[in-house]
């Protein structure tokens, strides 16, 4: 019986040190790998700004950053990152998938410029096409449009047409957009205001 304690009590000793052992190797890997991801983000947001802006060299002059309770009493983040040429706006909504992440360039007077998906989990050959189907060569292109009536699909009554069997996605897109729309031309007064910062890589 003592021998049959003995194996169990070193069992448990071993697993806890494995155990150990492998936290404090991924907890160092972790720390490795966390600057570099944080500076590909830094860059992926940059190259996204520019894009949406449609220009090859744009400098953020002010970041704002508003949180927004929803209808169903969610909070909502957004983040604008004003310029020269307007604002891009960083909108977060659910789609069919998982989160979606979506920026959107807008002029002064609302009219949007180009967007990017910055992240999505979207179904590959069906909601993923929202990265391509709304932009300016796109079925539903929303290049152009000025959100002050609700960007809506056709389905529902609205004058953009939906992804192909993603009705789901296409809403919850045209959703974010007129979110970051709103967020950009309410300007509120309870926004927080981050420091300047400068994009310019190449």
């Amino acid at each position: 019986m003592k021998k049959l304690e003995s194996s169990l009590l070193n069992m448990v000793l071993v697993l806890t040190g494995v155990a150990i052992i492998m936290g404090g190797v991924l907890a160092y890997v972790n720390h490795l790998t966390e600057e570099p991801i944080a500076e590909q983000q830094k860059k992926i947001l940059a190259d996204g700004i520019k894009t949406v802006m449609q220009a090859e060299e744009i400098t953020v002059s002010k970041i704002d950053t508003l949180h927004e309770t929803n209808a169903k009493g969610k909070q909502e983040l957004f983040v604008i990152y004003h310029n020269e040429k307007g604002a891009a706006v960083e909108s977060i909504i659910d789609g069919f998938g998982g989160k979606l992440r979506v920026l959107v360039g807008f002029n002064p007077e609302g009219q949007i410029l180009g967007y990017t998906l910055l992240e999505h989990a979207e179904t590959p050959g069906l909601g993923a096409k929202a990265d391509k189907w709304f932009q300016a060569d796109g079925k539903g292109s929303i290049v152009g449009l000025t959100p002050s009536d609700p960007l809506v699909v056709t389905k529902d009554g609205g004058q953009v047409e939906a992804i192909t069997a993603s009705t789901i996605t296409s809403r919850a897109f045209l959703k974010a957009v007129n979110n970051a729309y709103h967020a950009y031309m309410v300007k509120p007064t309870d926004a927080q205001t981050g420091a300047t910062k400068q994009h310019k890589e190449k």
